[in-house]
């Protein structure tokens, strides 16, 4: 659903701001004011209140002509699978909304929403071809983002998904094909893989990008063998491409080869990003010898004041655990943002040094250096509560973030972070308190809500109360990957098993992620269906070996993994983005 140019809480102001200046309105009976359903559309959104909330905004909509508040109320039923009212507002929206071509692409994916949860899998596909065959990325973007977060199962993703491949329906765009093929990766349909893989063979010949897909598909499937032969076969051709070298790298990665990958961005041109990349592939293969000759490459050309150099061989050295000499790199940083993240970087290594006050009083000259951007003051904060949480000294750790809010009060990212460090303390009431006060400053903080929600359907028994959290987080964003598994997860926790797996894998297809896969087995597990919930298990360790969802869902169900025949070794803290299989941070800012 596109985003409306100005916020819905713009709008409710402005339309309030309208009704109480207004003399039209003035002359109206009160009932006919539009403030009382818009204010209990707002409450009841925030409540998590999601039909109620819809009504009410259907009403301001009829009210008022908004066409923006008709969007609104249609996206809210959508996302409470109120179906029928979720009809009644797409009509008004349509009516409202002209011949305005800013609105029929919304129109079209709520159209196409709207056929998924009614089973209109033919009407659904006619949508969706008329997305596909929009210009440009929008069109096929849209497309996929409403199959995969629209569909009410994998199923009846992967019926439409056949459909629109058979009816020739997806666009000439080699991108488009590769979104496509894996989605159909993520729907656990092997068989359509296989055959978007084969079109797009034939479609696009010889280029490599397709060759990748297949070793992501043959990896997905247990073939490490096989994709690790199309992969070979493609670096000869990476040599003279930046972006196939990285890919190909990424894949070497992901088949558990950290070395080879860095070995492959090791072939062409170098820069500052590739040499980060580099450096993290080689410290996550253990691989000392690799990472001394980079480190030995780098400091021939470091000369010259670089501050992104220099900053990276404190990096290299780090890793290295050549502790003195990265000091000695990071204390060289000249100035520039890369200045604050070395003398950060420097509290780390005297930290490992057993320089633990040092570390300490660097952190605490950079809190209280007034000449310092807030962010590295508040950087300073998080960094020293997050040694002392390392040293197993809890006290510390609490007083750290306690002096942080003094000096920020307030600061979401100091009560996010706090709130995470109750949770592993199992102090619940804490981090719920802290994560509320968030709230009240940002009543739509999305990482918030789902958070919360997540934690009280996790650690308590609350799942009415963290039902509507999630919900909010839902209206706010439909297709989120993590907030769709947060849903699942309470649906589980409220006895609705069946329901929650649905929701599950469509979290699963919008966002492959070890917490999501731990979840799917742990609810598959408990329907007796235990040979599937194994292997969404053992995907989960894949993705991350020390996954603690994962290892909780294991020890309450009882069940136990085979081996792994190759475990890849331990993601580095410090492994760059662009390799990594799923972003750094829990899913959806959980804990």
């Amino acid at each position: 659903m596109p985003v409306a140019r100005r916020s819905i809480r713009y709008r409710v102001a402005v339309l309030l701001l309208a009704a109480a200046a207004s003399p039209a309105f003035a002359a109206q009976p009160a009932a006919t004011v539009p403030l009382q359903p818009l204010l209990a559309g707002e409450f009841a959104l925030q409540a998590g209140k999601l039909d109620d909330a819809a009504g009410a905004y259907l009403e301001a909509t009829r009210a008022t002509g908004d066409v923006a508040l008709a969007e609104r109320a249609t996206q809210i039923a959508l996302v409470g699978k109120n179906d029928a009212r979720a009809r009644e507002a797409l009509a008004l929206w349509r009516s409202l909304s002209g011949d305005d071509p800013d609105q029929t692409l919304g129109l079209s994916i709520a159209d196409a929403t709207l056929a998924l949860h009614t089973g209109k899998v033919d009407v659904a596909t006619r949508e969706l071809a008329g997305l596909l065959a929009r210009p440009g990325d929008v069109g096929w973007r849209s497309a996929l983002g409403a199959l995969a977060g629209g569909a009410t199962s994998a199923r009846q993703a992967a019926d439409v998904l056949e459909r629109l491949l058979a009816g020739g329906h997806l666009p000439g765009v080699l991108q488009a094909w590769l979104a496509f093929g894996g989605l159909a990766q993520r729907l656990d349909r092997p068989q359509l893989a296989e055959r978007i893989v084969n079109e797009v063979v034939k479609r696009f010949p010889g280029d490599p990008r397709v060759s990748l897909l297949r070793a992501s598909q043959l990896r997905d499937a247990g073939k490490a063998a096989q994709a690790r032969a199309v992969v070979d076969s493609l670096r000869p051709a990476a040599a003279a491409d930046a972006d196939l070298r990285l890919a190909v790298a990424q894949e070497y990665d992901a088949l558990g080869d950290a070395r080879t990958a860095a070995a492959t961005l090791a072939r062409g041109p170098q820069d500052d990003q590739t040499y980060s990349l580099r450096a993290a592939l080689h410290a996550k293969a253990k691989d000392t010898a690799g990472l001394q000759a980079l480190y030995d490459e780098l400091a021939r050309d470091a000369v010259r004041p670089d501050p992104q150099r220099r900053l990276l061989l404190g990096q290299v050295a780090e890793f290295l655990k050549h502790y003195e000499a990265a000091i000695g790199w990071y204390d060289s940083v000249p100035g520039g943002p890369q200045r604050a993240a070395a003398r950060l970087r420097s509290a780390n290594v005297m930290q490992e040094l057993g320089r633990g006050k040092q570390a300490v009083e660097l952190l605490r000259a950079m809190q209280q250096d007034a000449s310092a951007e807030d962010d590295v003051r508040r950087d300073a904060y998080l960094l020293e509560a997050s040694l002392w949480q390392k040293g197993g000294d809890a006290a510390r750790e609490s007083d750290a973030y306690a002096r942080g809010l003094a000096a920020f009060p307030d600061e979401p990212e100091l009560l996010y972070a706090r709130a995470l460090s109750w949770e592993r303390r199992d102090d619940i009431a804490r981090a719920e308190a802290d994560l509320r006060r968030i709230l009240v400053m940002q009543p739509d903080s999305v990482a918030a809500l789902n958070a919360l929600g997540y934690t009280l359907a996790d650690r308590t028994r609350r799942y009415r109360e963290a039902l509507e959290l999630i919900d909010r987080a839902r209206a706010a964003e439909p297709a989120n990957g993590a907030i769709v598994d947060s849903y699942g997860w309470v649906l589980y926790r409220l006895g609705r098993a069946t329901e929650a797996l649905t929701e599950l894998q469509r979290a699963y297809a919008l966002q492959k992620d070890a917490e999501i896969a731990a979840h799917i087995g742990e609810v598959l597990w408990t329907l007796g269906r235990r040979d599937e919930a194994l292997r969404y298990f053992d995907e989960a360790r894949r993705l991350e070996p020390d996954s603690r969802a994962l290892l909780r869902a294991l020890e309450k169900t009882g069940a136990r993994l085979a081996p792994a025949a190759s475990p890849p070794p331990p993601a580095s803290p410090s492994t760059p983005d662009a390799l990594r299989s799923r972003p750094a941070a829990p899913a959806g800012g959980r804990s």
